[in-house]
């Protein structure tokens, strides 16, 4: 349901109601555990093999209710969406659209600050298969267009820019892509639809993990895509053809996050914001990489394309070691050290960058050459206060020999 009365729902309205169990007596939709969907007779098997819908019941691998209702919601709360497609991971979502769209001999242009997974399938399984890919600088839309060639069929982007939070102009990416009739696919797992929506801003397929903010409570792994009607049905084709399929119950735990997805979006950004503030204060800090914060270079792109952010930024150490920066996460103790986000709880994560660069300088032009060691954190639901409390005794760990 999009409308009441003729009136366009919200989103956060949109996030209740999408994807609702059609029984009147319950709110969720039951979990359907099914491999096999039995038929009345041969009529109905022959009858179900043409209809190959969400909705139409064929064989467990092409879902069932509880399946069919979280890819309803999503696409609920996608604008311009026609379907999404749901696959058991978030890597096996770049993979299934990414092999969706491109095919041997033809050249894949990937945004230099992509997810390190993205360009590890770029680099990989998609150069074994004879798909070309290159690497270009987000930010300098000149060097952007000079690496499309007449083989160039997709655009790979994310924004902002995984680790080090770059904001690019996407609309303008987009429509150049459009232009060269390139397919342009996003990784939009930061904002979701709620903050930036994708399709609207000029991207063909988005491509979220579930796994984060959707799920919320770390305990699933889920990916998504989402698309108008022509490339719904190219990703939803790979998907079959390639075995992908979600389990109920983790897609019953999607829904579940779902639901209360704006709310704690709400209250990481406001969380990330105030500890973004806190420690650009800080000696120990030399930058801040958080686009909600003003000050930060892609402060105005953000405030332009975005509607809400999340708990994800990083920052990086003012002249110091690796040593020094694994005495602060060590010292820690409200935050968790880990892999994804997204979830209720804080993490911290060290990472260097020049290992995933190819078209952009690590430490930025302009800063000091020892400013090069950076931590990206998970902002939760723990309150600010104590949050940066326990930073504050980090950072005085860090520094006592």
């Amino acid at each position: 349901m999009s409308k009441t009365n003729g009136k366009e729902l919200s989103p956060a309205t949109r996030l209740v109601t999408g994807g609702r169990s059609p029984d009147p007596n319950v709110v969720n939709p039951p979990v359907y555990r099914a491999s096999t969907h039995l038929y009345a007779d041969c009529a109905a098997l022959r009858a179900g093999v043409k209809s190959n819908t969400d909705g139409s019941f064929f064989y467990g691998r092409r879902g069932s209710p509880t399946q069919w209702a979280l890819a309803e919601a999503l696409t609920a709360i996608e604008p311009g969406a026609y379907g999404t497609v749901l696959y058991p991971s978030g890597v096996a979502a770049i993979a299934g659209a990414l092999l969706a769209v491109v095919k041997p001999g033809e050249v894949l242009l990937v945004a230099d600050n992509a997810y390190d997974p993205s360009r590890t399938m770029a680099k990989g399984l998609l150069e074994r298969l004879g798909v070309e890919a290159r690497f270009f600088d987000p930010l300098d839309l000149g060097a952007y267009r000079a690496a499309f060639c007449e083989r160039t069929r997709a655009v790979w982007l994310e924004n902002p820019g995984s680790l080090t939070m770059e904001v690019c102009d996407i609309p303008a990416l987009a429509a150049e892509a459009r232009e060269r009739g390139a397919v342009s696919l996003i990784d939009n797992t930061w904002a979701t639809a709620l903050g930036f929506p994708a399709l609207e801003h000029g991207c063909d397929i988005t491509v979220q993990a579930l796994t984060k903010h959707v799920g919320g409570h770390s305990d699933l792994m889920m990916g998504a895509a989402s698309a108008g009607e022509r490339w719904y049905r190219a990703l939803r084709r790979t998907a079959q053809d390639l075995g992908h399929v979600v389990s109920p119950d983790d897609a019953a735990l999607a829904l579940r996050g779902l639901r209360t997805m704006k709310l704690r979006l709400e209250r990481t950004s406001a969380t990330a914001l105030a500890l973004a503030e806190w420690l650009s204060a800080r000696p120990e800090v030399a930058h801040v990489l958080c686009p909600m914060l003003p000050g930060d270079p892609g402060h105005t792109l953000w405030q332009r394309d975005f509607s809400g952010g999340c708990g994800l930024f990083s920052f990086v150490l003012s002249d110091r070691d690796d040593a020094a920066r694994c005495r602060l996460i060590d010292a820690l103790e409200l935050f968790g050290i880990g892999y994804s986000w997204g979830g209720f709880e804080s993490l911290a994560l060290p990472f260097d960058v020049e290992p995933v660069r190819a078209a952009m300088d690590w430490p930025r032009p302009g800063w000091h050459e020892g400013d090069r060691y950076a931590i990206r954190l998970s902002i939760g639901l723990e309150d600010a206060q104590d949050l940066i409390a326990d930073l504050a005794q980090a950072f005085a760990a860090m520094d006592r020999r």
